[in-house]
């Protein structure tokens, strides 16, 4: 009989149910497939015209029904099909959840194509003044409601039946590790035994695009998309524009083995630490990094050389994927050098909202499939840089525990670690 509390008499905390969507695709068995292959989702821009852009490759999902209508529409169907494919795993009602909802979502803005309905809807005045007399002689609600924060959330309540208030949240590049955190917490703390925790983002607009760029942030390898993403390269130029979803049912240990529930892994801790250096910079001395690190391993009750593998947040900047290396090297020390580490950013690009969830999964699959996806364009390695970032090609290895990194614009830091069973 498995011990039903974790070292801190708190409840543990299984996943049961497990759903993905990235640009290599819909469901997690084929983008598991195409990520253990080396397979890039990278491509260039056909959304919309990239001609005068410094970048014009991203990792967009072009291939779903909504992916032409806009960033709310798409964040809605990526979060619904995700979470659909993890609920129906855990084997679970998909019309009646019964626990909570948290979802990590992009901030929201009128879409263009809205914004072009509305002006074209009228001939009086010119620029805003007209937009803004139309929006305010709507008698309908549709183009409202997508540009309020807690729609998508609203919507995916009532589709799943879940429980409560739905919480929608925002922590820029950790929001999919914070949603799953909140359910961790709900869960720990006796408020519910199940909860659905998702991260979706499809906010790949020319705006996120235009923004990123003028922060030198975005990759402007444009004539071989496919290399673009290059994590801990010497030649790493910037990250690559991602859409994606990530979803996962996690249960109390207790009531997932009540009902005879196939437990996919346990999450063991969570860490966050607030870094307060720069809005999009990282504290150079990587000081809130390493706090949420340790942080994620003392919630755990595991020691640094418990930690098999990490699943690097390794968005290929130069100075994330340096700060990145500073804090593992200053946690794992020497051991660090001979650890696998890999980052999935090198193959899907940079999911913003979602990453925390889509890297969560991934690394779920790491442990139960016994199989470490590569870090692919690792060809020309920093110096600086001494890891084993499992180069190029997957590498099959025994992974018990896994420690997920996120670390976002904001200084917003949220660590997980996982364990393949529970204690």
């Amino acid at each position: 009989m498995a011990n039903l509390r974790d070292h801190m008499g708190r409840p543990i905390v299984a996943v049961t149910g497990i759903g993905v969507v990235t640009s290599l695709g819909v469901g997690k068995a084929d983008n598991w497939a195409a990520l253990t292959s080396g397979k890039s989702g990278i491509h260039p821009i056909t959304r919309f015209p990239v001609d005068q852009l410094n970048t014009r490759i991203s990792g967009m999902v072009d291939f779903l029904p909504s992916s032409s209508k806009g960033a709310s529409p798409l964040t809605y169907e990526m979060a619904e099909t995700a979470a659909q494919e993890a609920v129906s795993e855990a084997g679970l009602d998909s019309g009646d959840f019964g626990g909570p909802l948290f979802l990590a979502s992009p901030p929201v803005e009128l879409d263009w194509a809205d914004r072009f309905s509305l002006y074209n809807s009228d001939k009086q005045d010119i620029g805003a003044e007209r937009l803004l007399r139309v929006a305010r002689a709507l008698k309908e609600l549709d183009i409202f409601e997508t540009t309020q924060f807690g729609s998508i959330a609203d919507r995916l309540a009532d589709r799943f039946g879940t429980r409560g208030l739905p919480i929608t949240l925002s922590t820029a590049c950790a929001s999919g590790a914070t949603a799953i955190q909140l359910g961790v917490e709900a869960i720990r703390r006796g408020e519910c035994d199940k909860a659905l925790s998702i991260g979706a983002d499809g906010s790949a607009t020319a705006e996120a695009l235009i923004r990123f760029s003028l922060l030198s942030a975005l990759s402007t390898h444009n004539d071989i998309p496919e290399k673009a993403s290059k994590p801990f390269s010497k030649d790493r130029d910037g990250f690559v524009l991602a859409e994606g979803s990530g979803a996962l049912v996690l249960e109390s240990l207790e009531a997932a083995l009540a009902r005879g529930a196939t437990i996919l892994g346990i999450m063991r801790g969570c860490g966050e630490k607030a870094d307060d250096f720069h809005r999009t910079r990282s504290k150079p001395d990587a000081s809130p990094a390493i706090a949420a690190v340790r942080a994620a391993l003392a919630d755990a009750g595991v020691g640094e050389d418990e930690i098999d593998y990490v699943n690097a947040h390794g968005t290929s900047t130069p100075e994330n994927d340096k700060m990145e290396h500073l804090s593992l090297s200053t946690v794992f020390g020497e051991r660090i050098a001979s650890m696998p580490i890999s980052s999935n950013k090198s193959m899907i690009g940079h999911t913003l909202s979602a990453a925390g969830a889509v890297e969560a999964a991934f690394s779920l699959m790491t442990m139960r499939e016994s199989v470490i996806p590569p870090t692919i364009n690792y060809d020309n390695p920093d110096p600086a840089i001494v890891l084993d970032v499992v180069p190029n090609k997957k590498r099959n290895a025994e992974v018990s525990t896994v420690l997920s990194n996120s670390f976002g614009f904001g200084g917003q830091n949220t660590c997980l670690v996982m364990a393949r069973e529970p204690v």
